[in-house]
């Protein structure tokens, strides 16, 4: 895994900045912390939902 980091740059309009600003902010956050925290949670959901999905398959749903 590496491990280190790097620059990811979006454009996003006026609106959704405010929401995002003011989530973060409601969790004593930086928008840049929420938005990481909020990619690493998504991320961590969707891998586990297929680890779930993988484990019914081979076991079979019940």
């Amino acid at each position: 895994m590496r491990m280190g980091s790097e620059v990811l740059s979006l454009r996003i309009d006026g609106e959704l900045l405010d929401r995002l600003k003011n989530h973060a902010a409601k969790r004593g956050m930086s928008v840049q912390d929420y938005v990481v925290r909020t990619l690493i949670r998504d991320d961590f959901d969707e891998r586990f939902k297929t680890a779930v999905e993988e484990t019914e398959r081979f076991y079979g749903a019940a």
